[in-house]
């Protein structure tokens, strides 16, 4: 099972489960256990399976074969309206004719629950999500962070068991997405509810979520906590896929006094050590902030690039360059601005030199 092999309590448990949709393998034998409270992140590209994932999960696709355990209950093929689950979509699908308060106490008056504790209820979710003072006003009248805020008290009210999100922020610009990914974690925690969130965003899921499961092709590749995914992904998809990294293709040279040598080319690039015969293709990968760069050749170094730098994009915190390494691929090298300056002391076609530390240097032979 793909997972954290001393996790032990588990609340959802996914055992097996496929989803196939005539040819096509959507959703490939993927197992997860996922703890109750626990916000988890399923993170990959478009048409990877996550997204059939959670649907199956709410009861919208019916598994080709597998198990949906919530508290020890196979839920897999019990109807949508069966299921102690609530979703909220990335168009949050508000009633446009019902006020804030009316959407949000919808599902209670389905439930038949007293009129005086669904007024109660409602009170409670908008207090939680700061919308109290805006409930009598319509879906269209709401700025997209608020309409998401709605739809997230309307998904809660019924004090679901679990609690799906399908691109939660997808639908807002990116400074107000930023600025709500904190909060929306922040509300989710407080009401203490399992939730299983899908996102294509890598920034979004490594903030909000506490562990993470990288999809791709209907298959779960690697399931950590959003530093174990970044620092130590367990493939060369992972690891492109999560943030930027700079991947030198080679062959182990031989290990000698708790590293590894591998040859790049004419480069020989040091690691830590680990399994692997000589002659056997690896790929040596390095983030681009742990990279430094300068115009003079560093001493006592262990890795060291020379090159000319091609690119340079200042983003205000920090600044990235691009290097073009003969023989190998460009080099991207990120440094963080730490001080006003009128311009960078590097230029473009500068000759210098890019070093960093063995232990920055990961291997991956997958």
């Amino acid at each position: 099972m793909v997972g954290d092999p001393g996790e032990s309590a588990s609340y959802l448990r996914i055992d097996g489960l496929s989803k196939r949709f005539d040819s096509v393998l959507a959703v490939d034998n993927v197992c997860l256990d996922i703890p109750q409270g626990q916000i988890f992140a399923l993170l990959g590209s478009s048409g990877c399976g996550k997204s059939t994932l959670l649907r199956m999960l709410a009861g919208f696709e019916t598994p080709s074969a597998g198990r949906i355990l919530l508290g020890g209950r196979d839920i897999a093929t019990l109807p949508p309206y069966e299921r102690p689950i609530n979703m909220m979509f990335q168009s949050y699908a508000l009633f446009p004719h019902l006020s804030v308060w009316e959407n949000v106490a919808f599902g209670l008056k389905r439930m038949a629950m007293p009129r005086e504790q669904i007024a109660t209820r409602v009170a409670q979710m908008l207090d939680l999500v700061q919308m109290g003072s805006l409930a009598n006003r319509k879906p269209s009248t709401l700025s997209g962070g608020q309409q998401q805020r709605v739809a997230l008290a309307r998904s809660l009210a019924r004090n679901p068991q679990l609690l799906l999100l399908d691109e939660p922020l997808g639908a807002l610009d990116k400074k107000l997405r930023q600025q709500t990914q904190f909060e929306l974690s922040r509300i989710i925690g407080s009401v203490a509810v399992t939730c299983v969130m899908v996102t294509h965003d890598q920034e979004e899921a490594m903030t909000m979520a506490s562990r993470i499961a990288v999809m791709s092709e209907g298959r779960i590749l690697q399931v950590g906590t959003p530093s174990e995914i970044y620092e130590f992904p367990n493939c060369r998809f992972v690891a492109d896929f999560i943030g930027n990294v700079n991947l030198l293709d080679g062959t182990l040279a031989g290990q000698q006094e708790g590293l590894r040598k591998i040859s790049v080319g004419t480069a020989a690039i040091v690691a830590p050590s680990g399994d692997g015969a000589v002659g056997e293709p690896m790929a040596v990968a390095i983030r681009p902030e742990k990279i430094r760069i300068g115009k003079a050749p560093p001493t006592g170094a262990a890795n060291v690039l020379a090159g000319v730098v091609e690119e340079i994009a200042y983003l205000g915190s920090f600044s990235t360059y691009v290097v073009a390494v003969p023989g190998q691929p460009a080099l991207r090298v990120t440094e963080v601005n730490r001080s006003h300056q009128a311009q960078s002391p590097i230029a473009r076609g500068d000759q210098v030199w890019c070093w960093w530390d063995p232990q920055a240097s990961l291997v991956l032979t997958s």
